[in-house]
């Protein structure tokens, strides 16, 4: 008999279960008080598991157990097996009340002040009993956080996004940076402002040695100058804005960031391009995961949100404020 015939016929999703707890716990004893059961239970379970796949799953030693390179492979798919039936329980429970679902995604800092914002309170007005949990993350840690089932989707703006055979990359739109400052700037009534001008301003932008820094950097050197030091480096874009918005600083964020949260009525977006500073804005998911009913309705607004927006350039669209 094949594998596949004896795991479809005799591998119990409760033997499983005992296999996670006992490697959580770390040894029998405490894997049988998390499960309430007994000792010899959790060993026939194991025993059960270890002869319907044909090899042994845990190295047993005076101070616990650990999981054999066999046990580790049947752990990974055994988490991704119970995080999908998890989660179809759950689109059961929501398909008389779709509105009332929760969806855990990341995001970075800048995006969930943007697209992801306008997306939760769209989809708020419709579903207004649905939990969103937004956890910050970049790429690459979100591919780790979709892989351990911590989140469902993650949103990224990126200016190249690197291929996961693992991975479904949406992509929403196309926008690049944008400097912004207080409308009392001097430079806020200027109709054209060259790069160049700005050299020796207060700057505030993201960390130094982050992507968003080196196309910062990058955008001064193909205007034929060398990048400023920023004053202030801030990855929380609140932050950066509360900056601009005292007058002083000029500060650089994305763009979409003023297309779609347009409240910030201190603040004006300058005449300037910050050149080769386009990314890639999207979603990711996990290839081969179904998603949620709610999760499936945030990549839809998404979409919606995006559409208006996907063909505009990085300054002058009539999507981006500059007033």
């Amino acid at each position: 008999m094949r594998v596949s015939d004896r795991i479809g016929r005799r591998i119990k999703l409760h033997d499983l279960n005992v296999l996670m707890a006992v490697v959580q716990a770390g040894s029998m004893s405490k894997g049988a008080l998390v499960l309430n059961t007994t000792q010899s239970a959790i060993s026939r379970s194991i025993a059960a598991l270890e002869h319907c796949v044909g090899a042994q799953l845990l190295d047993r030693g005076p101070h616990g157990v650990e999981p054999t390179q066999c046990g580790r492979a049947l752990l990974d798919r055994g988490m991704a097996a119970f995080g999908e039936l998890k989660q179809g329980v759950k689109d059961i429970e929501h398909l008389s009340d779709p509105g009332a679902g929760e969806l855990h995604l990341g995001s970075s800092l800048s995006m969930s002040e943007g697209i992801v914002l306008t997306i939760i309170e769209n989809l708020l007005q419709h579903y207004p009993r649905a939990v969103f949990h937004a956890r910050p993350g970049v790429l690459p840690a979100m591919y780790d956080d979709l892989r351990a089932r911590r989140i469902e989707l993650g949103l990224f703006a990126q200016p190249e996004v690197s291929a996961e055979e693992d991975m479904n990359h949406d992509i929403l739109l196309e926008d690049g940076l944008v400097v912004v400052a207080s409308p009392q700037s001097p430079w806020a009534h200027r109709r054209r402002i060259e790069l160049a001008e700005l050299v020796n301003e207060p700057w505030t932008w993201p960390s130094a040695g982050t992507t968003f820094d080196a196309s910062v950097v990058d955008a001064f050197r193909a205007s034929g100058v060398k990048a400023p030091r920023a004053r202030v480096y801030a990855d929380a874009i609140n932050m950066r804005i509360r900056l601009a918005a005292n007058g002083r600083f000029l500060a650089v964020v994305p763009a979409h960031v003023m297309r779609f949260a347009p409240r910030y009525p201190a603040l004006k977006v300058l005449p300037v391009t910050l050149p080769g500073t386009q990314r890639q804005t999207g979603i990711v998911t996990l290839k081969n995961r179904t998603l949620s009913t709610l999760a499936q309705r945030f990549v839809a607004c998404a979409r919606d949100v995006a559409k208006p927006l996907k063909n505009k350039q990085q300054i002058g669209g009539p999507a981006l404020r500059r007033s």
